[in-house]
C-alpha cells in the first residue's frame, strides 16, 4: 500500500501510528522514529500529495502555517536556537517536512551543516515513550492538539 509516507498517514488516520504527536489542519505531526537531535519531527500532508506545488491557495497556505506553528512549538518546548525545515520528497514522493531543532551546544563541525549530513539518523537513539513522552505532551499542550 503506497510509499512509507502514505503508510504513515494511513496508520495515523487509523490511530495505529505510535509516533503521532497530533493532527494539524493540513496533516499529521509525528516525532521521528529516531532522535538524532532532541525533538526531531515530521509534518506529513493529509491528504497525501506529491509536492507542495500540488497544493493551491488555502491548502498550501495551511500546510506552510502548520509547518511554522510546529517550528514555534519546537523552539518553545526544546529551547533550540533555530529550526531547520527540510521538504525534499526525493526518495518518498509525498509531501512531508522534516523539522529539525538545532542547538547551540552541538559540536562546531555539526552546528552549521545540514543535520542529515553530520548525524546518522539510522543509528540515532530510537524513539522511547519513556524518554519522549514528556516532549510529546508538551508539544500537544503548546499546539492545542491531540493524537487524533
Amino acid at each position: 500500500m503506497g510509499n512509507i509516507i502514505e503508510r504513515k498517514v494511513a496508520a495515523a488516520r487509523a490511530g495505529s501510528n505510535p509516533y503521532v504527536i497530533g493532527k494539524m489542519l493540513s496533516g499529521w505531526l509525528l516525532i521521528g522514529e529516531t532522535q538524532p537531535l532532541h525533538g526531531y519531527c515530521q509534518l506529513l500532508a493529509d491528504p497525501v500529495v506529491a509536492t507542495l506545488n500540488d497544493l493551491e491557495g488555502a491548502e498550501r497556505a495551511q500546510y506552510l502555517e502548520d509547518m511554522a506553528k510546529a517550528g514555534d512549538a519546537l523552539l518553545a518546548v526544546t529551547g533550540a536556537a533555530r529550526i531547520n525545515y527540510e521538504t525534499w520528497a526525493n526518495q518518498e514522493p509525498s509531501l512531508h517536512t522534516h523539522l529539525v531543532p538545532r542547538y547551540l551546544n552541538e559540536p562546531e563541525n555539526c552546528r552549521t551543516r545540514p543535520a542529515c549530513t553530520v548525524y546518522d539518523y539510522a543509528t540515532a537513539r530510537p524513539f522511547s515513550m519513556d524518554l519522549d513522552g514528556p516532549f510529546i505532551a508538551a508539544m500537544r499542550t503548546f499546539l492545542g492538539i491531540g493524537p487524533t
